[in-house]
């Protein structure tokens, strides 16, 4: 396993050794000793998998009460996951970080507290994503970013993406950031 950092350094970037032959592939996804030598010591409490078809985006999503910090992969498929910086005392606040996670390229996305995150399904194959969480998940403490917010000017690599009506109804980021101070105190 090896860390980099991205260009907001709170995003860690951990590609994974992959272990291929004519069968396919062997890696280990998460080793908490591996990476505690690397200098990662996050704690997680709980999985998640979601499965998306062609098409799909999903986000920009952020958890607030309690924050959460998320350690993404995909098993299968490809995506370009993002993540925004919200922490509102932040140097790179309203900014963001995308990079290209697929089943193959052994490469997962470590995104902290006080970051919004969302991905977009790459290709013409369904994609499969797996994340650790720092917290378990809190309906009355998520919120969410439009994902076409013009502040933000990410560009996603969907002409016409699939959303569900919630993220499609999801506030800018000027319309949450009052809320931003309680939320991600420095």
């Amino acid at each position: 396993m090896h860390i980099t950092d991205t260009a907001i350094p709170a995003v860690k970037r951990i590609t994974l050794d992959m272990f291929r032959d004519a069968r396919g592939f062997f890696c280990e996804r998460y080793s908490a000793p591996k990476l505690a030598a690397l200098g990662f010591h996050e704690s997680f409490v709980q999985d998640n998998h979601s499965r998306s078809l062609p098409g799909v985006l999903r986000g920009l999503h952020l958890q607030h009460t309690p924050v959460q910090g998320k350690l993404v992969g995909v098993a299968r498929g490809r995506i370009w996951d993002v993540a925004v910086d919200v922490r509102p005392h932040s140097p790179t606040f309203g900014t963001y970080v995308a990079e290209e996670l697929s089943g193959d390229n052994g490469v997962m996305l470590w995104i902290p507290p006080g970051f919004a995150h969302g991905f977009c399904v790459l290709g013409e194959d369904e994609a499969e994503v797996i994340y650790k969480t720092t917290s378990p998940f809190a309906a009355e403490g998520e919120a969410g970013i439009r994902f076409d917010d013009a502040q933000l000017n990410i560009p996603w690599p969907l002409a016409t993406p699939l959303l569900s009506p919630r993220d499609t109804a999801l506030p800018t980021l000027a319309e949450i950031r009052p809320h931003l101070q309680q939320w991600f105190p420095a």
